[in-house]
């Protein structure tokens, strides 16, 4: 049945609305916004002191809820399918870690065989974080699968998962690389960079060769000098490129994600979680992948020296709100870093990222501090504080 959404406070895709009515329709879409002066016929649920926003859209994620996507297996993605509507996420890029070229397909897989038939946030394609990085910043992924990219593999694993493998990273350095960004990224998918200790230049080479997203900023690569600007001026720098942020307050200081945000405007900086499996799991002994993890702390680290950080136990609604704690951002524009700006970076806006007429119902309930309260898929309230 069609209803209507009477809220305090409404983040559409172009504007934020005080006030008014947003319309469910009864195949689960957005119908049209109604100002508050023209109160519709019909349903009215009320949630006259909250702010209704799209579903928040993370396109890197490892695991949450003790699952993992290197599980190799269609209930562990639907294990996280289904704890991610706890984070206010409806779209999802299930992302792996460096491993064999055989699981790696295995992984493809299993997405293409089971497309479409996760019961919880909708997974909107793959994301290769990895294998073809350089080790001297490894972080938390396993040194042992690292070599050059190949567009031979790439077309393998494309085709195992039946065309979902919609993103991966590459580090600029490594031999190949501009030929295979080129390459990749004429097919539609997202080529990011990272991992790297890449010089500007290479880096630059990569990103007119095609890449458009640079993995967790910061975080896997070489830093910014006064001479050599590295992979983080790049970042910095470069026009038309998107740049993944982890604002858990661990693996940056607040005032280096001011920086950023501020040089490169809202507009291209992707909140991401980088989420492991330990997200929403007590503190304790984890795996990321094959590598012993320690969570405690608010941070999940490996067990071994040097102890580098491996992922995340970051919230994707946590990040939206951190930012504005932080006061960096307004609550608009950290509703679009974790919406809209993921959903254009991985070329998927045609599927989330937006309230918008004629799209899925997917949108979630913040009250005035940016707390989570309510998640709704295809119109269906599906978590509940």
């Amino acid at each position: 049945m069609t209803y209507y959404i009477h809220a305090q406070k409404f983040f559409l895709r172009n504007t934020t609305e005080n006030g008014g009515y947003l319309e469910v329709t009864d195949n689960g879409t957005f119908g049209a916004y109604i100002p508050e002066d023209q109160t519709p016929v019909g349903k009215i649920v009320d949630y006259s002191d909250r702010w209704i926003a799209p579903g928040l859209v993370d396109t890197h994620i490892h695991g949450i809820a003790g699952a993992d996507v290197m599980d190799t297996s269609w209930d562990s993605i639907n294990t996280m399918s289904e704890a991610l509507l706890k984070c206010g996420v409806t779209s999802w890029l299930p992302t792996t870690i460096t491993g064999s070229f055989d699981q790696l397909n295995d992984i493809c897989q299993i997405f293409g065989n089971h497309w479409g038939e996760e019961k919880g946030a909708k997974v909107q394609g793959i994301n290769f974080e990895g294998p073809y990085f350089t080790e001297k910043h490894k972080g938390a992924q396993n040194p042992k699968y690292f070599k050059d990219p190949s567009l031979q593999e790439f077309d393998q694993w494309q085709k195992s998962a039946k065309g979902h493998l919609r993103q991966i990273t590459v580090a600029p350095e490594r031999k190949g690389a501009v030929e295979f960004v080129s390459k990749v990224s004429e097919t539609g998918v997202t080529v990011a960079i990272g991992h790297s200790d890449a010089t500007f230049e290479q880096a630059k080479a990569c990103v007119e060769a095609g890449a458009t997203v640079f993995t967790h900023t910061f975080n896997g690569m070489s830093p910014l000098s006064h001479r050599e600007p590295g992979m983080v001026g790049a970042a910095m720098s470069l026009d038309q490129v998107y740049d993944e942020l982890i604002c858990d307050g661990h693996h940056i200081n607040p005032y280096v994600a001011r920086i950023l945000i501020d040089k490169k405007t809202p507009d291209h900086v992707i909140l991401v979680t980088d989420c492991m499996s330990a997200g929403l799991m007590p503190d304790g002994d984890y795996m990321l992948g094959e590598l012993p993890v320690l969570v405690g702390g608010g941070t999940a680290t490996l067990k071994e020296p040097p102890h580098n950080l491996a992922g995340s136990i970051l919230r994707l609604n946590e990040a939206i709100k951190n930012v504005v704690d932080w006061n960096l951002v307004t609550p608009e524009k950290s509703v679009m870093m974790g919406s809209w700006v993921p959903a254009v970076g991985a070329q998927i806006t045609d599927h989330c990222g937006a309230i918008l007429p004629g799209r899925a119902a997917d949108f979630i309930v913040l009250d005035q501090k940016m707390n989570l309260l309510e998640t709704y898929l295809d119109g269906v309230s599906r978590y509940k504080v």
